[in-house]
């Protein structure tokens, strides 16, 4: 089959067929819309158009409300509320300036269907100036010259939207830039494994083959850091599991920081600082919900699948007189993803 082309017909021939030439059907017939026959509705869009863009300038003004006046807080609550009214600040912001560029462009700048044909890529100047007429004529067809409670609206919204990015980053400088208390917890000789939430310590003898425990420090609450303490929660807390003494694979230098097949590793992933705490008692592999590292608990945490590069810091652990499961130390390294300052 062969096709000759024209800018007026089209010539199609084939094997047992006669050349049949047809007209180019050209563009479909332009269909108006309500705004472009009837002012009233083009004024409502307009105006639904400005609304959209107050929308947008709401949000932004309530994101930043709530970023000052509604802080995190130290509460899992005070935290809920704080997220939720900055996500929904920094949603309305956006959304009502997208909403708002599509319904004005579906309601009130121009629909004419246009066709050029193909052309060099470098045009004539004449060309080129009629180009700059096409936009000049497009930007006056749109209609933001001549209404000015609509250019007002998107210039306000627009203006304002960058805030809900650039104030929190500019309230973030001068912060606390102290990496080096990732390097300690609050994990010391003698402090006790207790549950996470309750805080009842734990008897060696109670926790059984293939149970794992969610642990943070006994005290979390208490003394210097209990203004704090979620803070010191976030890093210090661990996962504890007892297997089979036989099933671990421990290094020399770490033989005795079991006790009796129970292991306890950070839960900060080292990937990107997320809570691994997915635990499968057949394999002893431990599962990071967010990018899928895997980590084997029989044999020192180390990675066997995913992006993460360091197995899982282990917690030294051992029993005090009364039989409770108590730290050697802090981990002997920093918990949780790399940064610049850590030496590995």
């Amino acid at each position: 089959m062969s096709n000759e082309h024209s800018s007026t017909d089209l010539t199609v021939s084939g094997a047992g067929t006669s050349p049949a030439t047809f007209q180019d059907p050209g563009m479909p017939p332009h269909q108006e819309r309500m705004a472009d026959k009837d002012p009233a509705a083009a004024k409502r869009a307009e105006r639904q158009v400005v609304v959209l863009f107050a929308v947008s300038v709401l949000g932004t003004v309530g994101m930043l409300l709530a970023y000052f006046l509604v802080p995190s807080g130290d509460t899992v609550e005070s935290m809920r509320t704080s997220n939720l009214l900055l996500g929904l600040g920094l949603f309305l912001s956006m959304f009502g300036i997208g909403a708002a560029a599509v319904h004005w462009a579906k309601t009130l700048m121009s629909d004419h269907e246009q066709a050029e044909a193909r052309h060099p890529q470098k045009s004539d100047p004449e060309t080129r100036a009629a180009a700059l007429a096409a936009l000049e004529a497009g930007a006056q067809d749109s209609g933001i010259g001549r209404r000015g409670l609509l250019k007002g609206a998107v210039v306000s919204a627009v203006a304002l939207a960058p805030l809900t990015f650039a104030v929190p980053l500019v309230g973030q400088v001068g912060g606390d830039w102290d990496v080096s208390k990732f390097r300690h917890t609050l994990w010391e000789r003698g402090r006790r494994l207790v549950r996470d939430p309750s805080g009842d310590p734990i008897r060696a003898a109670d926790v059984t083959i293939g149970s794992a425990y969610h642990v943070i420090p006994d005290g979390l609450r208490e003394g210097e850091h209990a203004t704090h303490w979620i803070e010191e929660k976030a890093k210090a807390v661990v996962l504890m599991v007892r297997m089979d003494p036989r099933d671990l694979t421990e290094a020399e230098d770490r033989r005795d920081w079991s006790y009796e097949g129970i292991v306890a590793y950070s839960k900060i992933c080292t990937h990107v600082g997320c809570p691994v705490a997915l635990y499968e008692r057949q394999t002893h592999h431990l599962l990071c919900p967010c990018h899928q590292s895997t980590f084997d608990m029989a044999d020192g945490a180390k990675v066997v699948f995913g992006p993460a590069k360091r197995p899982l810091p282990q917690l030294p652990i051992t029993v005090d007189d009364e039989g409770y499961l108590v730290a050697q130390s802090d981990f002997t390294e920093p918990i949780g993803p790399s940064y610049w300052e850590r030496l590995k």
